[in-house]
């Protein structure tokens, strides 16, 4: 899996979001939409998300896909 772009510090362009696995953690998510981890988390808590979140227990993914589709109508 290249995760080069979702280990930068930085904020992802749009190209490396791309680019992506089709679901990535909260933490890499967070940083791809301009929050903090911890904001995102709580709009996951709180259903109110605005992007498509995989639950599993305790453990969340963020399909890729909505990312993309968030930035590109923004």
């Amino acid at each position: 899996m290249n995760r080069n772009a979702s280990t930068s510090r930085s904020t992802p362009t749009l190209d490396e979001i791309r680019g992506w696995p089709a679901t990535v953690g909260v933490p890499e998510a967070a940083r791809a939409i301009g929050v903090s981890k911890s904001h995102l988390y709580e709009l996951i808590k709180r259903g109110e998300a605005p992007i498509r979140v995989l639950s599993f227990g305790t453990r969340h993914r963020v399909v890729t896909a909505s990312i993309v589709h968030l930035l590109e109508a923004a």
